[in-house]
């Protein structure tokens, strides 16, 4: 039987789309991922970095009735956790050394994986610096790994691989003032095999070119998306395309 993950890397290289349920109502949602699906996205992410999430469940039942892309929970803590969902990145912030965010918040999860059967991809989150405090540095009080340093990046994400884990998310965080840089996925490809996402600051096509050239299988645009609707998706979109020429 095929995976959840072994699915979507079927759909490599391409463009998942975030969407936070704190700044978008569910009709909105849905309408945004209504254009994602008929753009070329290869999927959605939902999440925030705030616990407040009160209706991610709403959220993502909308984004599932209006398109048929996989949705994915991108969740800051288990608290966030809903089974309106395709399956879960569950993340470990590898980055940093807050125990919360390295086991802590997996533990808690653990009665809604028991009751819910959605799928969980074990993955290693990686913060790089951006350029400023975005939200999730400062609500998981960890310090991003340095943006000049690939080689340190690179090292955790094979640590991550060699203790189990499926996949690799590097990240600069929401609203970062620049996104991960290709030195420093290109490293992270050389060194792990593992599915790839990157995110954060991804506001231009040249930078989700740019991103796809190192080496990312997807790239996550949100921002960006938010505010420039359907034409942003489409640029982004031929940006992956582009990108993996």
């Amino acid at each position: 039987m095929t995976t959840l993950l072994e699915r979507l890397r079927a759909r490599a290289p391409g463009l998942f789309v975030l969407v936070d349920p704190e700044r978008t109502a569910p009709r909105a949602a849905a309408d945004l991922a209504a254009r994602a699906e008929r753009e070329g996205a290869a999927g959605l992410l939902i999440g925030t970095s705030f616990d407040g999430a009160t209706r991610t469940g709403a959220v993502a039942a909308a984004i599932k009735a209006a398109c048929a892309l996989p949705l994915l929970l991108f969740p800051g803590s288990a608290a966030q956790l809903v089974p309106e969902v395709d399956g879960v990145l569950l993340l470990s912030l590898v980055s940093g050394r807050n125990p919360q965010y390295l086991i802590e918040e997996h533990v808690r999860a653990v009665p809604f994986f028991r009751r819910h059967p959605v799928a969980a991809i074990s993955t290693a989150y990686i913060l790089v610096d951006g350029g400023r405090v975005t939200a999730v540095e400062a609500v998981s009080q960890t310090r991003p790994l340095p943006a000049d340093k690939p080689e340190i990046a690179a090292a955790h994400a094979f640590a991550g691989g060699m203790i189990g884990m499926a996949a690799v998310y590097l990240d600069t965080g929401s609203g970062a003032e620049r996104p991960v840089a290709p030195a420093v996925i290109r490293a992270v490809r050389e060194m792990v095999p593992l599915p790839l996402w990157v995110g954060g600051g991804m506001r231009r096509p040249e930078q989700v070119a740019a991103a796809r050239e190192a080496g990312a299988d997807f790239i996550v645009g949100g921002t960006a998306v938010e505010d420039g609707g359907a034409e942003t998706v489409r640029a982004l979109v031929a940006a992956v395309r582009d990108g993996g020429r």
